[in-house]
């Protein structure tokens, strides 16, 4: 109302929209997230072949092709039977996001197939494939988000999630450093474009994290907000970690890594301690979430994006200890490597259950 001494008008301010309910399931529904079970499967399966469970890296990286295909047929349809489901997710800001999975998992997949699996035909093929689908999301959807009318309020437009465009740029470093041995005489172009890629992810993240940072400290945060994608704060910069790592150790292959070297050795080690200073943090909001404010633990596909961060943590924790020599670090993943064993292992079990539970309702139907 119009104020009757300066003639200012006060606008009362919205409160946050409720949040939306539950999906029902099915493919109409499905999350463009859902990707994220390939990202948590593969990189358990590459934490694990590092740590010496191979047995256990070998089983998950079979599964995590099928888990791969699968997801991508499901996808398939689903473009095909409900484009407009598709198209409202492209100007979500919520679920928008989800669709950098697609990268992540890609890539993922492909260091699989070059560090379990040791096919680097393979792995090159999926390593270009994520170059594709990274340019064709990241500018789809921040096009997408820049241009359209109506735009939510901070509070509910960011979330961890967003950070998920970071992990699909520093995925597609990490494989190509690692694929770089295998791809002379293009060695040195191959490196350059991976710390490219790094650099970028990097800036993206900080990026990000601020205004996730903000949001975080100047609105209310309630239970139901806090959900399984904030992990991804830590994951992202774990797997910049990752990325840093691969580049130390390609340095003696690229005279730019080299003159570099200090540099991508210290901003590793930023990245990797920004990583730690999240897991206490993020447990203690859980705490909060689930302990003291009593919201309930049931499977919701975003689970698989709390997964990747703790596998990716181990693996990227191992390389860090290798390439700057710190040997005294290599009792973090291996107690990590359980944990994210284990943090796997619930989120199968609530997918499995999930997903029995649908089959019996579309019999009863």
């Amino acid at each position: 109302m119009p104020s009757s001494d300066n003639n200012v008008a006060v606008v009362p301010t919205a409160a946050p929209p409720a949040p939306p309910p539950p999906s029902q399931g099915g493919l109409r529904d499905m999350h463009p997230a859902y990707f994220a079970m390939a990202m948590a499967t593969g990189i358990v399966s590459i934490a694990c072949h590092l740590l010496g469970l191979h047995a256990i890296g070998k089983g998950l990286f079979w599964l995590n092709i099928a888990v791969y295909a699968g997801l991508w047929v499901l996808s398939i349809l689903r473009f095909v039977r409900y484009p407009g489901a598709v198209g409202a997710d492209v100007m979500s800001h919520g679920r928008c996001v989800g669709f950098f999975t697609t990268v992540a998992a890609t890539c993922v997949l492909g260091t699989q197939f070059l560090v379990v699996g040791a096919m680097p035909g393979v792995a090159t093929v999926l390593w270009l494939a994520g170059i594709v689908l990274w340019a064709a999301t990241t500018y789809t959807i921040f096009t997408a988000l820049t241009v359209k009318r109506t735009k939510p309020p901070l509070s509910a437009g960011i979330n961890g999630g967003w950070l998920v465009s970071v992990v699909a740029a520093q995925s597609v470093s990490v494989l190509g450093a690692q694929l770089a041995p295998h791809l002379r005489p293009h060695e040195a172009g191959v490196l350059f474009f991976a710390l490219a890629m790094w650099l970028g992810g990097g800036m993206l993240y900080l990026w990000i994290i601020g205004l996730i940072f903000y949001r975080y400290t100047f609105f209310e945060m309630a239970p139901s907000d806090m959900a399984p994608p904030y992990w991804i704060n830590m994951g992202a910069v774990a797997i910049s970690t990752l990325a840093g790592t691969m580049l130390v150790a390609g340095a003696e292959h690229a005279e730019l890594l080299r003159d570099l070297l200090p540099f991508i050795k210290g901003l590793t080690l930023a990245f990797w301690a920004t990583a730690t200073w999240w897991i206490p943090m993020l447990l203690i909001l859980g705490v909060w979430r689930h302990v003291y404010r009593r919201f309930p633990v049931r499977y919701d596909p975003l689970y698989w994006g709390a997964v990747f961060p703790l596998g990716m943590y181990t693996a990227c924790t191992f390389r860090l200890a290798q390439v700057l020599r710190m040997d005294f670090l290599m009792y973090v993943p291996g107690v990590f490597v359980y944990i994210a064993l284990a943090a796997w292992l619930a989120a199968l079990a609530g997918w499995a259950t999930a997903t029995a539970k649908g089959v019996r309702r579309g019999l009863s139907r």
